[in-house]
């Protein structure tokens, strides 16, 4: 019980402060906040087993802290289906600027200012669409780059 309230403490005070210079190798979260040192594989690897066994990465990334970027959408799998299966609409709205597909995809996204959201994606469309054959995963990732 000691050891739980000792890391339980540890983790808020860690939280509190958002550390620069995180490890690019094994992200942020208490992991790469505690282990300072990356000189050693075994080191990295404690890194990546603390920030991913304790969920503690999840945390620090959803609310900003443990040396995390909160970003400003978080895609989900209601996205990902809804842009999988209207990659062409998706396409054509956001070439023109505006369109209902888009403005579903903003909700999908809880994005509450949808013009600058359309704009930003119409000004940003050969980032978006970098092929004829863009694949969904792609198309997702050049969206929150682009409109961030």
């Amino acid at each position: 019980m000691k050891k739980i309230l000792v890391s339980i403490a540890a983790v808020i005070a860690l939280s509190s402060s958002a550390m620069a210079g995180v490890n690019s190798q094994t992200g942020c979260g208490l992991g790469s906040m505690i282990i300072k040192d990356d000189s050693t594989a075994i080191l990295l690897a404690l890194q990546a087993t603390t920030n991913g066994t304790s969920g503690n990465q999840t945390f620090g990334i959803t609310s900003g802290t443990l040396g995390c970027e909160k970003t400003q959408f978080v895609m989900n799998e209601q996205a990902e289906q809804f842009v999988a299966s209207n990659m062409d609409q998706l396409a054509k709205e956001i070439a023109m600027g505006h369109g209902e597909s888009i403005d579903t995809l903003a909700e999908l996204l809880n994005i509450s200012d949808k013009a600058t959201f359309s704009a930003s994606l119409q000004k940003n469309y050969s980032s978006i669409y970098t092929s004829k054959n863009a694949k969904m995963a792609d198309v997702l990732d050049n969206i929150s780059t682009a409109s961030l």
